[in-house]
């Protein structure tokens, strides 16, 4: 849950926003309906409009990772700076873009990923999501596992001071 800044003094609201952007924090455990859809929890989805595009695209880590619309004109950004004339560059991008698909939610706030996607990340039906303040993963919960054993000697204070926080 999280706490609308502007209101913290008088009320703890439960918003995920400041100014209309979006935390995607916390972690949430739901199931892959038969259409692989899943819901996104309604915090994360609160101040998103109607055809917001996000970017589901196949983490090397074994996950999807799910750029919200702010974090998608990042990336557009960074790969307008690649020239036509990279050919290496450009080989890189055309792999990477063919293995993202445009995501939206649907009207009861679900999100459907293709079957690549799923079978990369190893999804059956089960899925556990997991924010990262800007952006959002979507696991297996045996890859969700794996990925807090390989930081699980690190002390939290450790990783903040490793990440600059």
């Amino acid at each position: 849950m999280g706490i609308n800044v502007t209101k913290w003094r008088t009320a703890v609201a439960p918003t995920m926003s400041i100014s209309g952007t979006t935390f995607y924090t916390g972690l949430f455990r739901h199931s892959l309906d038969d259409k692989n859809r899943v819901t996104i929890p309604s915090l994360w989805r609160s101040t998103h409009a109607d055809g917001d595009v996000f970017l589901a695209t196949c983490h090397p880590s074994g996950y999807i990772a799910v750029l919200p619309p702010a974090e998608v004109d990042k990336l557009r950004e960074k790969v307008s700076q690649v020239p036509l004339s990279d050919t290496a560059g450009q080989d890189f991008l055309a792999r990477f873009f063919s293995t993202t698909q445009a995501v939206s939610f649907d009207s009861q706030g679900r999100m459907m990923f293709n079957a690549d996607l799923l079978r990369h990340a190893g999804i059956g039906k089960e899925v556990v999501l997991t924010g990262t303040m800007n952006k959002f993963f979507v696991y297996s919960p045996e890859r969700w596992v794996q990925a807090t054993a390989r930081t699980e000697g690190e002390s939290q204070l450790d990783v903040m001071r490793r990440v600059g926080i």
